[in-house]
């Protein structure tokens, strides 16, 4: 099948065309109606008839529709893909350049510098697209997850993406995962998708957003509701008459930041307002070809009479009682309204005055997004109000950039001071060349994004950083300050009036159609036989991979510990983004960042420890290079949800090129937690979560019985003190079969290279 810039209407229907028999068999199967995410799973099982689906239990083979990469990503997964020796990817995939861009100045000018400073990594990445079949989105097309559910989602369908984000297609009515690069070669080479059968979890929706509440605020209430780990394992799907008020892309805004409470997924079933999305996007065929199968396109009638009965957990939500929020610092479900907030602050010490606010992300930049910001800013500047900090918008896609330049929206905008940046993720991913303050100057910036961990948005660890809708970003933008509720308080203009924003209206789609902008798609070409993919054996970006060392069949002994973190460690602070974004190519290189941003239990120190070796205090990323130098192995100890956050796969495999044998943790996040098995490292929890607290600095780790190593079993480890005491403990593990194969065969590249013998 061609690649193209959608997807191609033979897909759909063969998706279609299957649904209702595979629905039919595994509602026979399991005996009981099916919630909207079982239809769509069911209908992508590699084996509907055989395959055991026990919830939070069982590993299920699943094949997508399609992949997706964003460009800090696919360069590692394409990397491991070269390895196969295949001559094109298995199934329709993509690549979208859009995270090497930094905001610097404006849009323009920051694509050119984007375009000259990173040409080595886009040149690989549109040459190893053009040989293997790949679809490639340009520089300046716009964020992988706004271009995904502008051309490629579909309700239905089933899709991997290596970006824990994905399942911002979820507003399309698609089941789209995050996973790591590896996941995404599995099914690129023709294997199945592996993964563990969710639980599910529902959220009822009823009433209608209202004022100046948003479908942001939806999301930053389950996150309050459920934490950063509540959605750990499960897919979580809306449902009722207050989701089928919501607009398409407002449910994206809901799915997408679902990556924030842990989920595998967040989906909404098919109605009308996705009917509308499809039709103004040019897709009314996919639209059509729906309809006949839309009663299989929502859960069964039952699960909606008493969700209690299908669901695992049941959360009710009347949108009227919403009020707008805002959540953080430093972690996405610490929410309170928008009204609470400067009084918390008082409490706190926090600046109330606003460094920085910033509007777009994947997770809003729609046309419905920006048309409502631009709203409060026409009616701002009507009554002679500018903004009062700097504040940033980011276009989610070339195509969104082109319709709201047309209608005046991005002119709204300006007119009150903001800046315009690429079509591109920005300072949602650190991508941001900020002045204006240092480390150690404690600031407040105010996003529309969808994580806040320290140093995330700016690399800097004072910046406190809250999230909320777009409209209360520029609201409080216009205030400068975050004691303002801009429901109940007024703001004084340059002649001295008081003045109330107006409550924001805007357009769910553009009343004129969408303009389609300058075309970022490139096409493989049909015979890639001549085409050379570029890597320059001398390149600090870009590096191919081999395959790590396959287990020696001994147990694990006296181990010393790298890192025994304290709190919250997410992907961010084991590999984190920024400026080492340049070396997502390049193993050795960005194995320089490791463990940077962890906090070290022993001392209370972000990214220092002490070297076994030699009894110095160093970086983690020399104390790992020294020991992977020596030949010595070493174990690193986390807390609760350790590898929160992002799908990258970086943060696995830079412990494994170091040498790591085991990480131990009280949990895991899901997507990290895969990503370790992945690369070859056991992933283990502590059986009594207080063996965290045992563990000194100058312990050492020992894992044993490791040739027994088996699904549901426990695994024997002991903590060895330096004056003899001996600590036995437990841990456990999830890994099936298959992926304690992975284990001893030394991690993903092995398993690509025997599979493609």
């Amino acid at each position: 099948m061609a690649v193209t810039a959608s997807t191609p209407i033979e897909l759909v229907r063969a998706v279609y065309d299957r649904l209702p028999d595979r629905v039919a068999l595994v509602r026979e199967r399991l005996g009981r109606p099916l919630t909207y995410a079982e239809k769509v799973l069911a209908n992508h099982l590699r084996d509907p008839e055989h395959q055991e689906l026990v919830r939070g239990h069982t590993y299920a083979d699943l094949d997508p529709d399609r992949v997706a990469m964003q460009d800090a990503t696919a360069q590692m997964a394409l990397l491991q893909f070269m390895t196969a020796g295949l001559p094109r990817v298995a199934v329709p995939t993509t690549v979208h350049c859009d995270h090497l861009i930094q905001a610097r100045e404006d849009g323009k000018r920051d694509l050119l510098a984007a375009l000259e400073t990173n040409t080595e990594v886009y040149d690989f990445l549109e040459s190893v697209s053009a040989r293997y079949g790949i679809g490639f989105w340009k520089p300046g097309s716009g964020i992988i997850h706004q271009v995904v559910l502008e051309q490629y989602a579909f309700p239905g369908g089933m899709m991997i993406g290596t970006d824990s984000h994905t399942p911002n297609a979820g507003g399309l009515g698609m089941v789209a995962i995050g996973v790591g690069g590896a996941d995404a070669v599995d099914v690129m080479t023709g294997y199945p998708f592996n993964v563990r059968w969710p639980k599910l979890i529902g959220v009822h929706l009823t009433g209608e957003l209202d004022g100046w509440s948003a479908p942001k605020d939806v999301i930053l209430k389950v996150a309050e509701i459920l934490t950063v780990k509540g959605g750990t394992g499960a897919i979580v799907e809306y449902f009722g008459p207050g989701a089928e008020s919501l607009s398409c892309t407002g449910k994206a805004t809901i799915c997408n930041m679902g990556a924030e409470i842990g989920a595998t997924t967040s989906l909404f079933a098919y109605d009308v307002a996705m009917t509308r999305y499809l039709e103004a996007t040019g897709r009314e065929e996919i639209a059509a070809a729906a309809a006949p199968v839309a009663h299989e396109l929502r859960a069964d009638p039952e699960v909606y009479d008493d969700p209690n009965a299908f669901f695992d957990q049941v959360i009710k939500i009347n949108l009227r009682d919403l009020e707008p929020l805002i959540n953080g610092p430093h972690t996405p479900d610490r929410a309170r309204p928008v009204s609470q907030l400067g009084h918390e602050a008082e409490r706190e010490g926090w600046p109330l005055v606003i460094s920085a606010a910033l509007v777009g992300s994947c997770t809003n930049s729609s046309y419905e997004d920006i048309s409502r910001a631009a709203a409060i800013a026409r009616a701002a500047k009507a009554r002679g109000l500018k903004a009062r900090t700097a504040l940033m918008v980011t276009p989610g896609s070339e195509r969104v950039r082109a319709t709201i330049e047309r209608d005046g929206l991005l002119g709204d905008l300006e007119a009150i001071g903001a800046t315009v940046l690429a079509n591109a993720c920005g300072p949602c991913i650190g991508q941001w060349a900020r002045s204006d303050v240092h480390e150690g100057d404690t600031n407040v910036i105010v996003t529309s994004y969808n994580r806040n961990f320290p140093k995330r948005n700016d690399g800097l660890a004072s910046t406190l950083a809250f999230v909320t809708s777009p409209e209360t970003v520029v609201a409080l933008a216009l205030a400068g300050r975050i004691d303002f509720d801009p429901r109940t308080d007024t703001l004084v203009n340059d002649a001295g009036e008081e003045v109330r924003l107006e409550v924001p209206e805007g357009e769910e789609l553009p009343a004129r159609g969408f303009e389609s902008g300058e075309s970022g798609f490139i096409a493989p070409p049909d015979d890639p036989s001549g085409v050379e993919v570029k890597v320059d054996p001398n390149s600090d970006r870009l590096q191919l991979l081999e395959p790590f060392p396959a287990w020696d069949g001994q147990d694990f002994l006296s181990l010393p510990v790298l890192v025994k973190a304290k709190g919250k460690c997410t992907t961010d602070h084991i590999s984190a983004a920024g400026p080492w974004l340049r070396y997502r190519g390049h193993l050795e290189n960005i194995s320089g960042n490791l463990f940077l941003g962890a906090v070290n239990a022993f001392t209370g120190e972000t990214g220092t420890g002490k070297d076994q070796l030699d009894g110095r205090t160093k970086p983690f990323p020399e104390i790992a290079k020294h020991y992977h130098e020596a030949g010595v192995g070493w174990v690193a100890i986390g807390d609760e949800n350790y590898g929160e956050g992002s799908s990258r796969e970086h943060a696995a495999m830079e412990p494994r090129y170091r040498n790591a044998k085991a990480i131990i943790v009280r949990s895991f996040a899901r997507i990290h937690e895969t990503n370790l098995k992945k690369q070859g490292v056991l992933p283990l929890t502590f059986a009594d979560p207080h063996t965290y607290d045992l563990i000194d600095e100058d312990d050492r780790i020992s894992i044993l019985g490791l040739a027994e190593l088996a699904p549901d079993q426990p695994v024997s480890c002991r903590i060895e003190k330096p004056d003899g005491t001996v600590v036995a403990f437990q841990c456990l593990h999830s890994m099936n079969e298959e992926q304690i194969e992975w284990f001893k065969a030394g991690g993903a590249l092995n398993i690509i290279r025997q599979r493609s013998r």
